[in-house]
């Protein structure tokens, strides 16, 4: 039995939005809606009541509606966005919704109302209308999300918040994206996996670092063969988060610090797992099958707590379980090795490692360095820079100098997302992605528990892994 990860939240307000569609009698067999219903509608494709997941079915192939790997958005003129959650990260983005044109931002949310008001002044000063503004409480979302004039909810609020606004989202018929993790137990991986399905509703994972320059570079060498036949890959999140934990302002409270007392696993994997799943061709083609977590001990945010923190205040009452450094090893279906890491509690410069291996040779990032057969023959590093001109993504070619922050992949997510949605395009990632990349925080945990037992990985695709598809590496639409 894997053993779940704690889900401290109350499930009061997903039970609530859950029994408000059931009591409106709209359930869906599958089949029974096209592949994407027009937005302008009420979307009635809800579930008639939570789907019932043990640790001992969680796992279990099954189908509660057609799959939504390849399934196209609808085409629209304008893309109308409600975002939820405006704190560091949702603030930030804003203003690249903001610069496109064929994007609106119609809702905003927070229960901080201070955080509203900064973010409908943006939209504004931006030359559209006023957004609607909701910040009645941690439960406004559901509002937000059942407005009929919104295509798209972008989620951007702490963790354990990520999988109750999804499922509202996809409820109220809409399209919704989520920042990392997108839920932390299987179970409710499993649940937004049904609800895509049945609802028709893409729910992503959006993971910024699949966007990145270099590894949208190595992505395309990969599918060029100029690795050969992949081998290994490895991806982190090492970065050292000690005084943002600690700070009494960064964060709305101290949410991401006390996942420190619950959980001993990797708590963020998407960074470096969704570009090695990407390379690998993970949901299509290949698989990953299993998960070994390994740790150390947790000393580093109490040693810091110790030298910075006076006494009194609130962290003294913590107890932290969260191994500074988990490494955890993924195999694929067809053999290959992922290593994962995880580091937010120790001193280390930041690195998400981003490697890829094959029988022609190897990447290896921060710093990016490569070398490959029959290119390189000197056994030295060599300049990843020199397969710019021939391997950069068209989206690195045509925005050469992205706005926003982080090197501008998160524009070049932003943009190519509200693109797809724009034209009628099948997104390069779904949920299925979005529950791969994820499903390490609970079990890594359930893995170390184990003494570093392999756990299964499930199937999220249910056997549409084996076909071939498009994904990030995609052809510029005409």
């Amino acid at each position: 039995m894997n053993e779940q990860a704690p889900h401290t939240p109350s499930r009061r307000k997903v039970l609530k939005t859950t029994a408000g569609a059931a009591g409106a009698g709209l359930g869906i067999a599958a089949g029974a809606q096209p592949a994407h219903a027009t937005t302008e509608s009420v979307h009635a494709a809800a579930v008639e009541s939570a789907p019932t997941t043990t640790p001992e079915t969680a796992a279990a192939p099954r189908r509660r509606g057609a799959t939504m790997a390849g399934v196209p958005f609808d085409g629209r003129s304008t893309v109308r966005v409600g975002i939820v959650g405006l704190g560091n990260r949702g603030n930030a983005m804003i203003g690249l919704f903001l610069a496109l044109p064929w994007v609106r931002v119609v809702a905003v949310c927070d229960p901080v109302r201070e955080k509203t008001e900064r973010a409908a002044a943006k939209v504004v000063a931006a030359g559209q209308p006023a957004p609607a503004v909701y910040t009645n409480g941690e439960d406004d979302h559901e509002n937000l999300c059942a407005r009929t004039d919104l295509d798209f909810v972008y989620v951007a609020t702490p963790w354990d918040r990520h999988f109750a606004m999804a499922r509202a989202a996809m409820l109220n018929g809409k399209h919704v994206g989520v920042e990392c993790p997108v839920a932390m137990r299987l179970e409710d991986l499993w649940e937004l996996v049904d609800l895509s399905e049945q609802t028709r509703r893409h729910c992503m994972q959006l993971e910024n670092c699949c966007y990145g320059r270099n590894e949208m570079r190595v992505l395309r060498m990969a599918h060029a063969g100029k690795f050969g036949q992949l081998l290994h890959g490895a991806g982190a999140y090492n970065h050292d988060l000690r005084g943002l934990m600690f700070s009494p302002t960064y964060y709305e409270g101290p949410w991401r610090r006390l996942w420190h007392t619950q959980l001993r696993g990797d708590l963020y994997p998407n960074h470096g797992f969704g570009p090695v799943a990407n390379y690998m061709d993970v949901n299509r083609g290949d698989r990953v099958v299993s998960i070994s977590s390994f740790g150390t001990p947790a000393l580093g945010l109490a040693e810091y707590r110790a030298a910075n923190m006076p006494p009194g205040d609130p962290s003294w009452k913590e107890t932290y379980i969260e191994s500074d450094r988990t490494i955890s090893m993924v195999q694929t279906a067809k053999g290959r090795l992922i290593r994962l890491e995880h580091d937010v509690s120790s001193p280390h410069p930041y690195s998400r490692i981003n490697s890829l291996g094959g029988t022609k040779g190897v990447f290896e990032d921060f710093p990016a360095r490569i070398y490959l057969e029959p290119d390189h023959t000197n056994d030295q590093w060599a300049d990843f820079s020199s397969y710019a001109a021939e391997f950069d993504h068209w989206l690195w070619k045509e925005h050469a100098d992205p706005p926003g922050g982080h090197g501008g992949m998160d524009y070049i997510m932003i943009y190519r997302l509200m693109q797809c949605m724009k034209l009628g395009l099948v997104p390069d990632f779904d949920v299925y992605d979005a529950a791969t990349w994820t499903a390490p925080v609970p079990l890594s945990h359930a893995s170390m528990k184990a003494n570093g037992a392999p756990q299964e990985i499930p199937d999220f695709t249910r056997g549409e892994w084996r076909k071939a598809r498009a994904g990030v590496d995609s052809f510029k639409p005409a």
